[in-house]
C-alpha cells in the first residue's frame, strides 16, 4: 500500500545531481564503468542489475546469432560458386561468434557465474563484446569478397542485422558497449590498413566513447541521487512501520472526494480482511459509535464540510465491532490554499473498551459462566418485583444446585470442574431461553428468574426439562461424566412479595427437593416453611441436649465367624428426648453436621465410648464412627490421644469408622490425617464399602484394618440367584490379598451367617446376634460363656412373595394334575390340592406357570394338602404380569 513522504521526495528532487558527496565524477573511466571494485553497495547492485538486464535478452540474441550463422554457411552451400576454403572461414567465423556468444550466456546467465564480482562479470563480457565485434566485422569482410549476387546481398543483411542486435542487447553494459565498437574498429582497422573509412570509423568511436562515459556518468549519479533518496525513505519508512506494528497507533489519509488514499496495513486487514481499503469511501470504513458522548456530528458531516474532528470511537461498518479505534482527521490545503483531502491518524482503542466491559462484567456477570453474578440477580429480582402491575402477575424463582458436582470437582480436578460449569451454563441458557435471566450464585448453584410465569405445570414441564438436559453426559478431557440437579421453585407474589423471601422459600424447596433424593424439583409449601422451623426447633434442642449431656451410647456386638465370639462392639449414639421421646441419629445428625454441632458430639462419643470400654475385657474392641467434619479437624489425632489417655485403654482396642466421605475431598491433608492416626495406635476401619463414590484408590492410599461391607449387599445373599454373595466374595478377596478384615453388617437371618462364613467373611455385625444394648447389658454378654454369641431371628431367607389364587397344571412321574397357587416368589411358591404319598421332600415335578410351558421344580415339603415348591432357576415374575394376567388376583 502506498506510503506518501513528501518530505523525502522535496530533499531528492534539491539534491546536486552529483550525489550526496558532490564529486562522483572523481571516479576513473574503469570504476564508471564498472570494470574495477567498488566499496559503494549501491553501485555494485547498478551493475548487477545491468548485468541482469543483458541476462533477460541475451538468450533471445543467442538464438538469432546462431540462427543467423547457420543460415550463413546454407547460403554459402547453396552458392555453387563457393570455394572449400571459404566455406571453412565461414564455419570458422560462426564457431568464433557462437563460443563468445555462450560465454556471454554463461557470464549473465548461469547461478555459477553469479557467485563472480559484478566487475569481473563486466570484464568478460566486455571482451567477449570485443571478441564478438571482431569476428562479425571479419565476417563481413569475408562476404564482400563473394561474387556480386543475390547471395552476397543476403549474407550482408544479415550479417548487419547480427550487428545490430548484438550491439543493443549489450547497450545495457556501457563498458561491453564500448568494447563491441572497439572491436569493430579495431577488426576494420586490421583489414582494411590504413584509409579513409579507418579514419572515420575512429572519429565515430571517440563521439560513442564520449556519449558513453557521459551516460556512464549519469548512470552513476542517478544511483547515489536514489540511493541517498532511498535511505532516507527507508528510516522513515522503518519509523511509521515500527510505530504502526508496536504501537496503537496508525495512519490514513483521503483525497477530496473522502477516498482513502493511505491506511495503515493493520487496519485496513480489520476492516477489509478480503478486499482493499484504498479507494474506498472513508465513511463506508468506519462505523461511529452513537452511544459515545460527542458524537452529535458524523464523519460524514466533517468530510462534507471540510472541518477537523478528533477522538471520534469508530468500528468496522461492514462486520460486527470487534475492534475500535479512535480516528482524529484535518483537511490539506497546498500552497494556495486550495483543498487536497484529508489527513489523520487514530489509535487502538479495543483493549481500553475491553477493560471497561471487563470492569463492567466482572461486577454484574460471573467470570468463569458468562452468566448474570449474585449482585445482577439479585438486582434483576428487585426490579422484576417491583415492576409487577395489576391484581396479579406473577414472577417465578429456579434455585438449583448440581449433584454430585464436588464428586467429579476433586476427581478430575478443578479445571475440568471449570469446564463442567462453563457447559452447564450452556445448557441452562439454551433450556430457559428468552423466558428468564440465568444466573450463576457461585460453586455449583444457579438461580433462573422467571418474570411473567406463574403455571405451575408450565414450570414442572420447564423445570423436568432442565433437570434431564443437566443430566445428560458431559465430556470432559476425553472422560465422560454424569451428574444431576436439584431445583427449588417459588411464585410471587403467593410465596413471597419482597425478593428476600422469594429466594429464602426457593431455598426450602431445594433443601426439600434435595432431601427427596436429589435429580427431582420442588414447589415451595407452607409445610416445607413448617419443617424448616422444626429443624430450627430441632436445633436449639440438640444444643441444649449437648449442653445438658443428654444423649447416651448403646453398643452393638460384632461376632467372629471363626469363634462365634463377641469381639468388640460398636458405639452407637441415642437421644432420649423429655418430649419427642427417642429421636432417630437419621434425624438429628445430620441436623448436627449442618448446624456444627457434630465435632462436640463426636468428642463426647469418643471420650465416653472409651470410658465405658475400659471396664470390658482387654481383647475387646470399641468402633467409634468418625464424620467427615470431625475427620478434616487438624486437632483430631490429639483428641484421640487425649480420650484414650483418659480412659487407659490401648490404642489397639479403639476403632475408627470412617464412611467413604471423607474422600470426596482427597487431599494432602487426608494423608497427613491418616498417618497421624496410625501414628497413635488406633485401628481404622471402612465404612458402609460399597456405598457413595466407592473407589479402590481408597484401599491403595489409605492404611485402613477393616472394611465394613454395607447391608445393602449382605441383604439376600442367600436367596438363590442372588448376585450379593458374589460382590462379598469380591470384597473379601480384596481385603485378604490387601491384610485387611471384614465385618458384614446389618446380618438379619442365620442362614446368612452360614454363607458369610463360608465366603470368608471374618465378622457380623447384625440384629441376628442382637439389638444395640447399654454398656452394663455388654458387660453381662461378655460375661455369658465367654463371650459366646447366639444367633436369633428367621432362620432361613426367601424371596419376596406375592399372594394370588391361581389355578395350574403339574406334573409328576407322569402324572398330571391341577392345583392352586397360594402365593409365589422367584424361588418357588405355594400350591394346594398336592398330595404325596410317602416322603415329599425333593420330589421332582414340572408346573405350568406360563401356558403350555412347565417350569422344573421340586417338592420342599407336603402337608394338609399344601405344599412348598422350589424351582430349579429363578423366575422372572414379569413374565407372569405380562403374558397372564387376567388369570391372576392379587391379594393385599
Amino acid at each position: 500500500m502506498y506510503a506518501p513522504l513528501p518530505a523525502a521526495d522535496r530533499r531528492a528532487q534539491t539534491r546536486p545531481p552529483g550525489g550526496a558527496d558532490g564529486q562522483p565524477h572523481s571516479l576513473p573511466l574503469q570504476g564508471l564503468f564498472g570494470l574495477t571494485e567498488n566499496d559503494r553497495a549501491s553501485v555494485t547492485e547498478l551493475f548487477v542489475m545491468k548485468l541482469a538486464q543483458v541476462s533477460v535478452v541475451w538468450p533471445f540474441t543467442l538464438a538469432i546469432q546462431l540462427l543467423t550463422c547457420s543460415l550463413l554457411v546454407a547460403l554459402v552451400l547453396f552458392d555453387g560458386t563457393s570455394t572449400g576454403e571459404r566455406i571453412i572461414g565461414i564455419a570458422v567465423h560462426t564457431a568464433i561468434l557462437a563460443v563468445g556468444s555462450l560465454l556471454v550466456f554463461a557470464t549473465v546467465r548461469l547461478p555459477a557465474a553469479s557467485a563472480l564480482a559484478s566487475y569481473k562479470r563486466n570484464r568478460i563480457v566486455t571482451l567477449c563484446a570485443a571478441a564478438m565485434a571482431a569476428t562479425l566485422t571479419s565476417l563481413l569482410w569475408a562476404i564482400t569478397t563473394m561474387p556480386d549476387g543475390a547471395i552476397q546481398l543476403d549474407s550482408t543483411i544479415a550479417v548487419g542485422g547480427l550487428i545490430g542486435v548484438t550491439a543493443v542487447s549489450l547497450h545495457p553494459i556501457r563498458a561491453a558497449t564500448l568494447g563491441f565498437a572497439t572491436g569493430l574498429v579495431l577488426a576494420l582497422a586490421v583489414l582494411a590498413g590504413p584509409s579513409v573509412s579507418v579514419a572515420i570509423a575512429l572519429a565515430f568511436l571517440g563521439c560513442l566513447i564520449a556519449a558513453t562515459v557521459s551516460l556512464a556518468r549519469i548512470d552513476h549519479a542517478r544511483e547515489l541521487d536514489r540511493e541517498t533518496a532511498s535511505n532516507e525513505g527507508r528510516i522513515a519508512v522503518k519509523m511509521i512501520t515500527e510505530f504502526e506494528d508496536h504501537g496503537a497507533g496508525w495512519f490514513w489519509e483521503a483525497d477530496r472526494q473522502g477516498r482513502v488514499t493511505y491506511l495503515s496495513d493493520k487496519v485496513a486487514r480489520d476492516i477489509m480482511p478480503a478486499g482493499t481499503a484504498v479507494g474506498q469511501l472513508l465513511t463506508d470504513l468506519f462505523r461511529m459509535d452513537s452511544d459515545a458522548p460527542g458524537t452529535e456530528r458524523t464523519l460524514a458531516f466533517h468530510i462534507s464540510s471540510r472541518t477537523s474532528f478528533a477522538d471520534y470511537s469508530v468500528c468496522a461498518a461492514a462486520q460486527q465491532c470487534e475492534r475500535w479505534w479512535s480516528i482524529s482527521g484535518r483537511p490539506v490545503v497546498d500552497d494556495l490554499g486550495r483543498f487536497q483531502g484529508f489527513i489523520g491518524s487514530g489509535s487502538d482503542l479495543t483493549e481500553q473498551r475491553k477493560s471497561e466491559a471487563e470492569i463492567t462484567r466482572l461486577a454484574l456477570f460471573d467470570s468463569l459462566t458468562g452468566l448474570a453474578n449474585r449482585q445482577r440477580m439479585r438486582i434483576s429480582l428487585e426490579k422484576t418485583l417491583a415492576q409487577n402491575t395489576g391484581p396479579y402477575r406473577a414472577t417465578s424463582l429456579f434455585l438449583m444446585d448440581l449433584d454430585r458436582f464436588k464428586a467429579v470437582n476433586d476427581t478430575l480436578g478443578h479445571p475440568a470442574g471449570d469446564a463442567l460449569l462453563q457447559q452447564v451454563a450452556q445448557r441452562l441458557q439454551r433450556g430457559v431461553g428468552d423466558a428468564g435471566l440465568v444466573g450463576r450464585l457461585g460453586g455449583d448453584e444457579f438461580k433462573v428468574v422467571l418474570p411473567g410465569m406463574g403455571n405451575r405445570d408450565a414450570l414442572a414441564t420447564l423445570a423436568k426439562d432442565l433437570i434431564a438436559s443437566l443430566s445428560q453426559p458431559y465430556f470432559i478431557s476425553g472422560t465422560a461424566v454424569t451428574i444431576g440437579c436439584s431445583i427449588g421453585i417459588a411464585i410471587s407474589p403467593d410465596d413471597g412479595e419482597t425478593s428476600e423471601t422469594l429466594v429464602r422459600n426457593a431455598d426450602l424447596a431445594l433443601y426439600a427437593a434435595k432431601g427427596d433424593g436429589r435429580g427431582v424439583h420442588r414447589f415451595f409449601s407452607d409445610e416445607m416453611l413448617a419443617g424448616a422451623r422444626t429443624r430450627k426447633l430441632l436445633e436449639d434442642d440438640l444444643r441444649v441436649a449437648v449442653a445438658e449431656g443428654a444423649f447416651h451410647l448403646c453398643y452393638q456386638p460384632v461376632v467372629s465367624t471363626k469363634t462365634v465370639r463377641i469381639v468388640g462392639y460398636e458405639a452407637l449414639i441415642r437421644w432420649n428426648h423429655p418430649t419427642r421421646g427417642m429421636v432417630s441419629p437419621a434425624d438429628f445428625i445430620p441436623v448436627a453436621e449442618e448446624c456444627g454441632l457434630i465435632e462436640a458430639i463426636g468428642e463426647w462419643v469418643l471420650r465416653t465410648a472409651c470410658i465405658e470400654a475400659a471396664r470390658w475385657p482387654d481383647g475387646i474392641r470399641v468402633a467409634v464412627n468418625v464424620s467427615p467434619i470431625q475427620f478434616a479437624n487438624p486437632v483430631l489425632p490429639a483428641i484421640v490421644t487425649s480420650a484414650l489417655a483418659q480412659s487407659g485403654i490401648a490404642p489397639r482396642r479403639l476403632e475408627l469408622e470412617i464412611t467413604e466421605g471423607v474422600f470426596l475431598d482427597e487431599t494432602r491433608s487426608s494423608e497427613q490425617m491418616f498417618k497421624a492416626l496410625k501414628g497413635v495406635g488406633v485401628r481404622l476401619a471402612l465404612d458402609d464399602f460399597g456405598t457413595g463414590y466407592s473407589s479402590l484408590g481408597y484401599l491403595r492410599n489409605a492404611p485402613f484394618d477393616k472394611i465394613k461391607i454395607d447391608q445393602s449387599f449382605v441383604k439376600g445373599a442367600a436367596e438363590p440367584g442372588n448376585r450379593n454373595a458374589a460382590i462379598i466374595k469380591a470384597i473379601v478377596t480384596l481385603a485378604d490379598t490387601l491384610g485387611m478384615e471384614t465385618t458384614a453388617e446389618g446380618v438379619e437371618v442365620q442362614d446368612e451367617i452360614d454363607l458369610l462364613r463360608d465366603l470368608g467373611c471374618s465378622h457380623i455385625q447384625g440384629y441376628v446376634y442382637g439389638r444395640p444394648v447399654r454398656a452394663e447389658e455388654a458387660m453381662r454378654q461378655l460375661g455369658v460363656e465367654n463371650g459366646t454369641a447366639t444367633a436369633s431371628g428367621f432362620k432361613v431367607s426367601r424371596a419376596p412373595r406375592t399372594k394370588m389364587l391361581r389355578s395350574a397344571r403339574i406334573m409328576i412321574g407322569g402324572v398330571r394334575g391341577d392345583v392352586r397357587i397360594r402365593d409365589i416368589s422367584t424361588s418357588g411358591a405355594m400350591v394346594d390340592g398336592l398330595r404325596i404319598d410317602g416322603d415329599p421332600y425333593g420330589v421332582e415335578m414340572q408346573i405350568e406357570l406360563l401356558e403350555d410351558q412347565l417350569t422344573p421344580a421340586r417338592v420342599r415339603w407336603a402337608r394338609d394338602g399344601k405344599a412348598g415348591i422350589e424351582f430349579h432357576e429363578a423366575f422372572n415374575l414379569d413374565r407372569l404380569n405380562h403374558g397372564q394376567t387376567s388369570r391372576i388376583r392379587r391379594a393385599g
